[in-house]
Protein backbone atom coordinates (compact mmCIF):
# COMPACT_ATOMS: atom_id res chain seq x y z
CA UNK A 1 0.00 0.00 0.00
CA UNK A 2 1.30 3.43 -0.79
CA UNK A 3 2.50 5.50 1.81
CA UNK A 4 0.34 8.63 1.23
CA UNK A 5 -3.36 6.03 1.68
CA UNK A 6 -3.78 6.69 4.73
CA UNK A 7 -3.36 10.79 4.70
CA UNK A 8 -6.15 10.48 1.77
CA UNK A 9 -8.87 8.64 3.49
CA UNK A 10 -8.27 10.36 6.57
CA UNK A 11 -9.08 13.66 4.35
CA UNK A 12 -12.31 12.20 2.40
CA UNK A 13 -13.53 11.71 6.13
CA UNK A 14 -13.36 14.36 7.35
CA UNK A 15 -15.09 16.02 4.04
CA UNK A 16 -17.69 13.23 4.85
CA UNK A 17 -18.97 15.26 8.11
CA UNK A 18 -21.96 16.16 8.35
CA UNK A 19 -22.46 20.21 8.44
CA UNK A 20 -23.87 20.34 12.03
CA UNK A 21 -20.70 18.46 13.18
CA UNK A 22 -18.02 20.38 11.17
CA UNK A 23 -19.82 23.43 13.15
CA UNK A 24 -18.94 22.19 16.26
CA UNK A 25 -15.69 20.78 15.91
CA UNK A 26 -13.13 21.11 18.45
CA UNK A 27 -11.14 24.58 18.34
CA UNK A 28 -14.52 26.32 16.47
CA UNK A 29 -16.77 26.24 19.01
CA UNK A 30 -20.36 26.53 18.96
CA UNK A 31 -21.59 29.21 16.46
CA UNK A 32 -22.74 32.35 18.49
CA UNK A 33 -26.39 33.58 17.71
CA UNK A 34 -28.37 36.29 18.77
CA UNK A 35 -31.62 35.46 20.22
CA UNK A 36 -34.88 37.06 21.34
CA UNK A 37 -38.10 35.96 23.94
CA UNK A 38 -41.12 35.10 22.50
CA UNK A 39 -43.23 37.66 24.27
CA UNK A 40 -47.03 39.11 24.21
CA UNK A 41 -46.33 42.76 22.54
CA UNK A 42 -48.99 45.86 21.65
CA UNK A 43 -49.05 46.01 18.02
CA UNK A 44 -51.88 48.60 16.16
CA UNK A 45 -53.22 45.92 13.27
CA UNK A 46 -52.78 47.87 10.16
CA UNK A 47 -54.23 46.47 6.61
CA UNK A 48 -52.45 48.20 3.34
CA UNK A 49 -54.26 48.43 0.00
CA UNK A 50 -53.84 50.07 -2.97
CA UNK A 51 -56.30 53.04 -3.71
CA UNK A 52 -56.78 56.71 -5.63
CA UNK A 53 -57.49 60.04 -4.23
CA UNK A 54 -61.00 60.97 -5.47
CA UNK A 55 -62.52 64.63 -5.70
CA UNK A 56 -66.07 64.82 -3.68
CA UNK A 57 -67.28 67.39 -6.21
CA UNK A 58 -66.72 68.05 -10.15
CA UNK A 59 -68.92 70.27 -12.45
CA UNK A 60 -68.36 70.72 -15.96
CA UNK A 61 -69.05 74.30 -16.89
CA UNK A 62 -71.66 74.75 -19.83
CA UNK A 63 -73.07 77.46 -21.47
CA UNK A 64 -76.98 77.19 -21.75
CA UNK A 65 -77.77 80.28 -23.84
CA UNK A 66 -75.81 81.12 -26.92
CA UNK A 67 -73.99 84.51 -27.28
CA UNK A 68 -70.58 85.55 -27.67
CA UNK A 69 -67.67 84.83 -24.67
CA UNK A 70 -66.95 88.25 -23.56
CA UNK A 71 -64.86 87.56 -20.53
CA UNK A 72 -63.58 84.75 -17.99
CA UNK A 73 -63.51 86.33 -14.86
CA UNK A 74 -60.78 83.83 -13.05
CA UNK A 75 -57.18 82.24 -13.17
CA UNK A 76 -56.89 79.23 -14.47
CA UNK A 77 -55.69 76.82 -12.06
CA UNK A 78 -56.65 78.73 -9.08
CA UNK A 79 -59.74 77.91 -6.56
CA UNK A 80 -63.25 79.64 -7.17
CA UNK A 81 -65.92 80.49 -4.33
CA UNK A 82 -69.53 79.51 -4.14
CA UNK A 83 -77.88 86.98 -8.05
CA UNK A 84 -97.36 99.29 -19.57
CA UNK A 85 -100.24 98.17 -21.38
CA UNK A 86 -102.77 97.40 -19.15
CA UNK A 87 -103.57 100.17 -17.06
CA UNK A 88 -105.61 102.28 -19.85
CA UNK A 89 -107.74 99.40 -20.56
CA UNK A 90 -108.84 99.26 -17.11
CA UNK A 91 -109.79 102.57 -17.06
CA UNK A 92 -112.19 102.15 -20.24
CA UNK A 93 -113.52 99.24 -18.42
CA UNK A 94 -114.36 101.35 -15.38
CA UNK A 95 -116.28 104.32 -17.13
CA UNK A 96 -118.15 101.91 -19.47
CA UNK A 97 -119.67 100.26 -16.30
CA UNK A 98 -120.72 103.36 -14.63
CA UNK A 99 -122.52 104.53 -17.20
CA UNK A 100 -124.44 101.50 -17.75
CA UNK A 101 -127.45 102.57 -15.49
CA UNK A 102 -127.59 106.08 -17.08
CA UNK A 103 -128.99 107.46 -20.54
CA UNK A 104 -125.68 107.57 -21.93
CA UNK A 105 -124.93 103.69 -21.09
CA UNK A 106 -125.03 101.64 -24.23
CA UNK A 107 -124.28 97.51 -23.25
CA UNK A 108 -122.83 97.29 -26.27
CA UNK A 109 -119.85 100.08 -25.27
CA UNK A 110 -119.56 97.77 -21.79
CA UNK A 111 -118.98 94.82 -24.32
CA UNK A 112 -116.14 96.90 -26.36
CA UNK A 113 -114.59 97.59 -23.21
CA UNK A 114 -114.76 94.12 -21.71
CA UNK A 115 -113.19 92.55 -24.52
CA UNK A 116 -110.28 95.30 -25.06
CA UNK A 117 -109.46 94.81 -20.99
CA UNK A 118 -109.52 91.10 -22.09
CA UNK A 119 -107.29 91.59 -25.19
CA UNK A 120 -104.88 93.74 -23.02
CA UNK A 121 -104.20 91.64 -20.24
CA UNK A 122 -103.49 88.59 -22.23
CA UNK A 123 -101.12 91.10 -24.59
CA UNK A 124 -99.52 91.57 -20.93
CA UNK A 125 -99.11 88.31 -19.88
CA UNK A 126 -97.69 87.38 -22.98
CA UNK A 127 -95.11 90.13 -22.76
CA UNK A 128 -94.68 89.15 -18.70
CA UNK A 129 -93.55 85.63 -19.88
CA UNK A 130 -91.45 86.78 -22.58
CA UNK A 131 -89.89 89.09 -20.11
CA UNK A 132 -89.28 86.42 -17.73
CA UNK A 133 -87.81 84.37 -20.59
CA UNK A 134 -85.38 87.16 -21.23
CA UNK A 135 -84.22 87.55 -17.87
CA UNK A 136 -83.63 84.15 -17.11
CA UNK A 137 -81.60 84.31 -20.33
CA UNK A 138 -79.69 87.11 -19.38
CA UNK A 139 -78.90 85.40 -16.15
CA UNK A 140 -77.62 82.31 -17.77
CA UNK A 141 -75.33 84.77 -19.84
CA UNK A 142 -73.13 84.64 -16.26
CA UNK A 143 -72.04 81.21 -15.33
CA UNK A 144 -71.55 81.21 -11.64
CA UNK A 145 -69.21 78.53 -9.34
CA UNK A 146 -71.72 76.36 -8.25
CA UNK A 147 -69.40 74.60 -5.83
CA UNK A 148 -66.13 75.61 -4.63
CA UNK A 149 -62.93 73.91 -5.98
CA UNK A 150 -59.59 74.42 -8.12
CA UNK A 151 -60.93 75.42 -12.12
CA UNK A 152 -58.82 74.08 -15.00
CA UNK A 153 -57.93 76.08 -17.79
CA UNK A 154 -60.88 77.06 -20.34
CA UNK A 155 -61.34 75.05 -23.30
CA UNK A 156 -62.74 78.28 -25.52
CA UNK A 157 -61.06 81.32 -25.88
CA UNK A 158 -62.77 84.86 -25.84
CA UNK A 159 -64.50 85.82 -28.38
CA UNK A 160 -65.93 82.48 -29.49
CA UNK A 161 -69.56 82.10 -29.33
CA UNK A 162 -70.61 79.45 -27.23
CA UNK A 163 -73.92 77.23 -26.82
CA UNK A 164 -75.61 74.54 -25.20
CA UNK A 165 -73.53 72.14 -27.85
CA UNK A 166 -70.40 73.48 -27.43
CA UNK A 167 -69.76 71.06 -24.13
CA UNK A 168 -67.71 72.19 -21.27
CA UNK A 169 -66.34 75.31 -20.78
CA UNK A 170 -64.48 74.25 -17.81
CA UNK A 171 -64.52 71.88 -14.63
CA UNK A 172 -64.35 72.72 -11.19
CA UNK A 173 -62.95 69.77 -8.94
CA UNK A 174 -63.50 70.43 -5.39
CA UNK A 175 -60.40 70.10 -2.87
CA UNK A 176 -61.24 69.36 0.46
CA UNK A 177 -62.10 67.25 1.68
CA UNK A 178 -61.64 64.94 -0.74
CA UNK A 179 -62.32 60.47 -1.43
CA UNK A 180 -60.00 57.53 -1.09
CA UNK A 181 -61.86 54.31 -2.82
CA UNK A 182 -59.78 51.33 -2.51
CA UNK A 183 -60.87 47.58 -3.89
CA UNK A 184 -60.57 45.05 -0.88
CA UNK A 185 -61.07 41.43 -1.47
CA UNK A 186 -63.88 39.47 -0.26
CA UNK A 187 -61.80 37.46 2.67
CA UNK A 188 -59.74 40.66 3.87
CA UNK A 189 -62.92 42.37 3.89
CA UNK A 190 -64.51 39.66 6.07
CA UNK A 191 -61.48 39.51 8.11
CA UNK A 192 -61.99 43.81 8.17
CA UNK A 193 -65.31 43.53 9.37
CA UNK A 194 -64.72 40.61 12.10
CA UNK A 195 -61.93 42.38 13.49
CA UNK A 196 -63.53 45.81 13.88
CA UNK A 197 -67.41 44.08 14.78
CA UNK A 198 -67.06 44.83 18.55
CA UNK A 199 -65.81 48.34 17.68
CA UNK A 200 -68.28 49.88 16.30
CA UNK A 201 -67.65 48.54 12.90
CA UNK A 202 -65.38 50.24 9.71
CA UNK A 203 -66.44 53.49 10.77
CA UNK A 204 -64.39 53.21 13.71
CA UNK A 205 -60.22 52.12 11.68
CA UNK A 206 -58.36 54.94 11.41
CA UNK A 207 -57.12 55.52 7.40
CA UNK A 208 -53.91 57.10 6.71
CA UNK A 209 -51.77 56.98 3.41
CA UNK A 210 -48.37 56.75 2.49
CA UNK A 211 -48.08 58.88 -1.00
CA UNK A 212 -45.92 58.04 -3.86
CA UNK A 213 -42.50 59.42 -2.37
CA UNK A 214 -43.37 56.97 0.73
CA UNK A 215 -43.82 59.66 3.25
CA UNK A 216 -46.76 59.49 5.25
CA UNK A 217 -49.39 62.46 4.99
CA UNK A 218 -50.49 64.20 7.59
CA UNK A 219 -53.99 63.69 7.87
CA UNK A 220 -56.25 60.80 8.83
CA UNK A 221 -59.60 59.42 7.36
CA UNK A 222 -62.06 57.55 8.10
CA UNK A 223 -64.43 55.28 5.90
CA UNK A 224 -67.63 56.33 4.81
CA UNK A 225 -68.94 53.81 2.33
CA UNK A 226 -68.82 50.46 1.32
CA UNK A 227 -70.02 48.89 -1.97
CA UNK A 228 -73.06 46.63 -1.57
CA UNK A 229 -71.71 44.56 -4.58
CA UNK A 230 -68.93 42.67 -5.38
CA UNK A 231 -67.08 43.47 -8.56
CA UNK A 232 -67.26 40.10 -10.48
CA UNK A 233 -63.73 40.45 -12.56
CA UNK A 234 -61.93 41.12 -9.44
CA UNK A 235 -63.75 39.03 -6.35
CA UNK A 236 -63.39 42.56 -4.70
CA UNK A 237 -65.50 45.18 -2.83
CA UNK A 238 -65.12 49.04 -3.27
CA UNK A 239 -64.49 51.13 0.00
CA UNK A 240 -64.27 54.85 0.28
CA UNK A 241 -62.55 57.03 2.81
CA UNK A 242 -62.69 60.74 3.43
CA UNK A 243 -59.92 62.72 4.51
CA UNK A 244 -59.06 66.07 4.76
CA UNK A 245 -56.86 68.00 2.22
CA UNK A 246 -56.43 71.24 4.14
CA UNK A 247 -53.83 73.88 2.23
CA UNK A 248 -49.98 73.67 3.17
CA UNK A 249 -48.64 77.31 3.20
CA UNK A 250 -51.38 81.00 3.26
CA UNK A 251 -53.26 80.83 0.73
CA UNK A 252 -52.79 84.28 -1.56
CA UNK A 253 -55.56 85.78 -3.87
CA UNK A 254 -55.68 84.11 -7.70
CA UNK A 255 -52.96 82.36 -7.01
CA UNK A 256 -52.89 78.13 -6.64
CA UNK A 257 -53.38 77.18 -3.44
CA UNK A 258 -50.92 74.39 -2.48
CA UNK A 259 -52.74 70.86 -1.25
CA UNK A 260 -50.67 67.97 -0.76
CA UNK A 261 -53.88 65.59 -2.44
CA UNK A 262 -54.41 65.83 -6.31
CA UNK A 263 -57.54 64.03 -7.67
CA UNK A 264 -56.75 60.90 -9.33
CA UNK A 265 -53.50 60.18 -7.86
CA UNK A 266 -52.29 56.80 -6.61
CA UNK A 267 -51.40 55.98 -2.48
CA UNK A 268 -50.89 53.39 -0.22
CA UNK A 269 -53.84 53.32 2.31
CA UNK A 270 -53.39 51.78 5.46
CA UNK A 271 -56.40 50.40 7.66
CA UNK A 272 -55.18 51.06 11.31
CA UNK A 273 -57.19 50.17 14.82
CA UNK A 274 -57.83 52.63 17.16
CA UNK A 275 -56.38 51.12 20.20
CA UNK A 276 -53.53 48.44 20.33
CA UNK A 277 -53.90 44.85 20.73
CA UNK A 278 -52.13 42.20 22.58
CA UNK A 279 -50.46 39.91 19.96
CA UNK A 280 -47.80 37.35 21.18
CA UNK A 281 -45.11 38.41 18.53
CA UNK A 282 -41.51 38.18 17.58
CA UNK A 283 -38.72 40.33 15.95
CA UNK A 284 -39.98 39.84 12.24
CA UNK A 285 -36.60 39.11 11.04
CA UNK A 286 -36.49 35.62 12.88
CA UNK A 287 -39.03 34.25 10.64
CA UNK A 288 -37.62 32.47 7.24
CA UNK A 289 -40.15 31.00 4.72
CA UNK A 290 -39.49 27.94 2.08
CA UNK A 291 -42.49 25.78 0.53
CA UNK A 292 -44.19 24.11 2.92
CA UNK A 293 -44.69 27.73 4.62
CA UNK A 294 -42.95 30.15 7.68
CA UNK A 295 -40.98 28.86 10.34
CA UNK A 296 -38.00 30.02 12.57
CA UNK A 297 -35.14 28.58 14.71
CA UNK A 298 -35.68 27.90 18.57
CA UNK A 299 -33.10 27.46 20.96
CA UNK A 300 -33.72 24.66 24.00
CA UNK A 301 -33.04 24.37 27.24
CA UNK A 302 -29.66 22.88 26.08
CA UNK A 303 -28.69 25.00 23.85
CA UNK A 304 -29.75 23.22 20.94
CA UNK A 305 -31.45 24.26 17.89
CA UNK A 306 -35.06 23.01 16.74
CA UNK A 307 -36.95 24.15 13.70
CA UNK A 308 -40.66 24.91 14.50
CA UNK A 309 -43.44 25.82 11.52
CA UNK A 310 -45.04 28.45 12.89
CA UNK A 311 -48.81 30.15 11.38
CA UNK A 312 -48.43 34.11 11.55
CA UNK A 313 -51.53 36.35 11.99
CA UNK A 314 -51.67 40.38 11.14
CA UNK A 315 -47.90 41.56 11.89
CA UNK A 316 -46.09 44.65 11.60
CA UNK A 317 -42.80 45.40 9.98
CA UNK A 318 -41.01 44.64 12.73
CA UNK A 319 -43.01 42.22 14.40
CA UNK A 320 -44.26 38.62 13.43
CA UNK A 321 -47.60 38.14 15.35
CA UNK A 322 -47.64 34.42 15.90
CA UNK A 323 -50.84 32.91 15.83
CA UNK A 324 -49.68 29.21 16.32
CA UNK A 325 -46.78 27.19 16.88
CA UNK A 326 -44.87 29.31 19.73
CA UNK A 327 -45.26 29.25 23.46
CA UNK A 328 -44.25 32.47 25.72
CA UNK A 329 -41.31 32.42 26.73
CA UNK A 330 -39.08 30.52 24.25
CA UNK A 331 -36.41 31.46 22.49
CA UNK A 332 -35.94 31.71 18.67
CA UNK A 333 -32.96 32.65 16.97
CA UNK A 334 -32.72 36.51 15.53
CA UNK A 335 -29.02 37.34 14.90
CA UNK A 336 -26.63 34.60 12.34
CA UNK A 337 -29.70 32.65 10.83
CA UNK A 338 -27.06 31.92 8.23
CA UNK A 339 -24.98 30.04 11.09
CA UNK A 340 -27.83 27.86 12.29
CA UNK A 341 -29.24 24.31 11.29
CA UNK A 342 -31.23 22.05 12.97
CA UNK A 343 -30.21 19.70 15.79
CA UNK A 344 -26.74 21.96 16.42
CA UNK A 345 -25.28 23.69 19.75
CA UNK A 346 -25.16 27.05 19.80
CA UNK A 347 -23.91 29.94 22.06
CA UNK A 348 -27.13 32.09 22.32
CA UNK A 349 -26.66 36.26 23.58
CA UNK A 350 -28.80 38.82 23.27
CA UNK A 351 -30.25 40.00 19.93
CA UNK A 352 -29.21 43.30 18.55
CA UNK A 353 -31.74 45.80 18.46
CA UNK A 354 -33.62 46.38 14.99
CA UNK A 355 -32.45 49.10 12.91
CA UNK A 356 -34.60 52.64 12.99
CA UNK A 357 -36.95 53.35 10.31
CA UNK A 358 -39.13 55.98 9.04
CA UNK A 359 -42.20 56.22 11.17
CA UNK A 360 -45.57 55.07 10.14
Amino acid sequence: MSPRLPTLMLVLSLLALAPAARAQMPGGGPPAVGIARVEHTAITETSEFVGRVQAINRVALTARVTAFLEQRLFTEGTEVQQGDRLANANLQLSRAQSLLNTPAGQRSSVDDALANQRSQAAQLMSAQAQLKAAQINLAYTEIRAPVAGTISRTAITIGNVVSPSSGSLATIVSQDPMYVLFPVATRVQDELKNRYADRGGLGAAVVKLRLANGSMYGQEGKIDYVDPTVATNTDTVLIRAKIGNPPRRPVEPNEPVDRQLIDGEFVTVLVEGMEPIQVLGIPRRAVLSDQQGDYVYVVGADNKVEQRRIHLGQSTPSVAVVDNGLKEGEMVVVDGIQRVRPGITVSPGPASPPPSGPSR
